[in-house]
């Protein structure tokens, strides 16, 4: 994790840094700071404007009783978008527009998905192979079934069919 923020935080400014310079040789510095002035105030106009269409989408799947969950992850790569796009840099820039196109969007979802299931699933086995080992809820203790062992089957004779009536209903008079 430290590693990650390092490269975030040092590495990735660097580089932007190298590559506004680099921009600003090619053309001059006037052009570099209009560049980055541009892109700031597009991509800031751009996410809102798709930000409030992904709001008012989320209202009326809330409206309509539908899980809003891709609508929601839309709003937040464009809440992304514009942190990227108000951020001055050329590779910033370049991230913050693609997740503004519907498309890249489409993809990322289906690649944030595959993340969130396999993340999940690594959780739930972890909990399991946990149980399993023991470190889990012992059964007896804790009032829970024990479900790694097999379960007695139930036989016809054993079950009783019953009818009851209750006494204060107004069937027993």
């Amino acid at each position: 994790m430290l590693l990650r923020l390092f490269l975030l935080f040092t590495i990735i400014p660097l580089a932007e840094l190298w590559l506004l310079l680099w921009f600003s040789s090619l053309t001059s510095p006037t052009v570099t700071f209009g560049l980055v002035v541009v892109t700031g105030i597009l991509g800031a106009w751009l996410a809102r404007k798709q930000g409030s269409q992904a709001w008012k989408k989320i209202q009326q799947h809330m409206v309509q009783g539908q899980p809003p969950t891709g609508v929601v992850l839309d709003g937040l790569m464009i809440l992304i978008a514009g942190a990227f796009l108000i951020t001055p840099g050329i590779m910033t820039d370049m991230v913050g527009f693609a997740f503004l196109i519907p498309a890249f969007r489409e993809i990322m979802k289906v690649r944030i998905g595959e993340w969130l299931k396999k993340r999940a699933l690594m959780q739930v086995q972890t909990q399991v192979n946990s149980f399993q080992a023991g470190a889990g809820f012992q059964s007896g203790d804790t009032g829970f079934e024990d479900l790694t062992q097999p379960r007695p089957s139930v036989k016809p004779e054993d079950i009783i069919d019953v009818e009851f009536v209750r006494k204060d209903s107004p069937e027993t008079d």
